[in-house]
C-alpha cells in the first residue's frame, strides 16, 4: 500500500531516524510492512492509514532500522539502553537465571548472525513499531522462555520454533483463535489491573511503561529499591494470580487454553498499551527528577 511522499519525509523527520543514517526510502519500507501487517490485506481509507502510522512508536522503528542495516552507533545506543531491560525481564521469567542466558542468546539474532542470499537476517526486521521497542523485547524474549520450558518437556524432536523462518511462518499463517485470546487477555488483564492498589499500579507503570530503575521509582515513593523490588514480585504474582482465576471462571478455559492465552500475548502484544490498563499514564523521568528533589 503506498504512502503519501510527504507524509512520509514528516514521520521521517519525527523519528529523527537521521540521527542514525536511516535514508527515507528504508524508513518508507519499513512503514509499508507494518502498514501490510496491521490492516491484514483489508482495504483502508488513506486516513485511517496516516492515523495508523502516526499512532507508531517511531522513534524505535528508525533505531530497529539502523540496527538491522548494522549501523554501529544504532546498535551501541540499543545495547546500552536495552540490554538491562532484557536482564530485568529474564530474571523476571526465571528468578534463577536460567532465561538470562535466552537473553544473551537473543542478541545474534538481533545483530543478525544468519545470513540469507548474502545477506543479514536480523531479528529487527520483524519489529513493526506497533508497540515499544522494549514491550516487543520483552515479548520475544517471553515466547522464547515458554518455547524453552515447552521443548524440555516434550519427547519428540520438534522444528525450532525460535528460528528466524518460525518467526515469519507465524505471521503468514495466524492461528484463528488468536484474536479471541487476546482480547480474553486483555480483558482479564485489565480488570485484574484494576483490583490493584494505586502505589502497585504506580510503580509497575514506571518500572515497564516508562523503563525507569527500581532506584528511581524508590527514590519518588521513598523506599529502597530492594523494597521496590520486592513489591514489584509481589504484584506481578497477583496480578497473573488474578488473570488465570478470570479466565478459568468468568471463560470457563481450561489450563491449556490459559497457557495458549499468555503464549499468544507472547508472540505478539500488538497495540496493548500498558499505559492504559494502568488507568493513569506513569509520570516521566523529569517528573521522578523534580519529586525526588522535594
Amino acid at each position: 500500500m503506498p504512502i503519501d511522499a510527504a507524509f512520509v519525509a514528516r514521520l521521517h523527520r519525527q523519528a529523527e531516524a537521521d540521527r542514525w543514517g536511516v535514508p527515507v526510502s528504508a524508513f518508507s519500507a519499513a512503514l509499508e510492512a507494518s502498514v501490510a501487517k496491521g490492516f491484514a490485506g483489508r482495504d483502508a481509507a488513506p486516513r485511517d492509514v496516516e492515523r495508523f502510522l502516526a499512532s507508531l512508536h517511531l522513534a524505535d522503528l528508525a533505531l530497529a532500522c539502523a540496527c538491522a542495516d548494522g549501523h554501529d552507533g544504532a546498535w551501541e545506543h540499543f545495547v546500552r539502553e536495552h540490554r538491562p531491560l532484557l536482564y530485568r525481564c529474564a530474571d523476571a521469567l526465571d528468578p534463577s537465571g536460567g532465561a538470562r542466558e535466552l537473553a544473551d542468546a537473543l542478541y545474534a539474532d538481533l545483530f543478525g548472525m544468519q545470513e540469507r542470499d548474502g545477506e543479514r537476517r536480523s531479528l529487527f526486521r520483524y519489529f513493526q513499531g506497533r508497540s515499544s521497542l522494549g514491550t516487543w523485547l520483552r515479548a520475544v524474549l517471553a515466547q522464547r522462555h515458554v518455547d524453552h520450558i515447552r521443548t524440555a518437556r516434550r519427547t519428540a524432536e520438534l522444528p525450532d520454533e525460535e528460528s528466524l523462518e518460525a518467526l515469519a511462518a507465524h505471521d503468514a499463517a495466524p492461528d484463528p483463535d488468536r484474536s479471541r485470546l487476546g482480547d480474553l487477555l486483555t480483558t482479564a488483564l485489565a480488570w485484574a489491573v484494576g483490583l490493584l492498589a494505586p502505589r502497585d499500579r504506580l510503580r509497575l507503570g514506571c518500572y515497564y511503561a516508562q523503563n525507569l530503575t527500581l532506584a528511581e521509582i524508590g527514590r519518588m515513593l521513598h523506599e529502597h529499591e530492594a523494597t521496590v523490588s520486592r513489591h514489584l514480585t509481589r504484584t506481578r504474582r497477583e496480578i497473573r494470580q488474578q488473570v488465570e482465576s478470570r479466565l478459568r471462571d468468568a471463560h470457563a478455559l481450561d489450563s491449556a487454553a490459559i497457557a495458549a492465552c499468555f503464549a499468544t500475548a507472547s508472540e505478539d502484544p500488538g497495540v496493548m498499551d500498558l499505559a492504559n490498563l494502568l488507568g493513569s499514564p506513569a509520570p516521566r523521568k523529569n517528573e521522578i527528577q523534580e519529586r525526588s528533589r522535594s
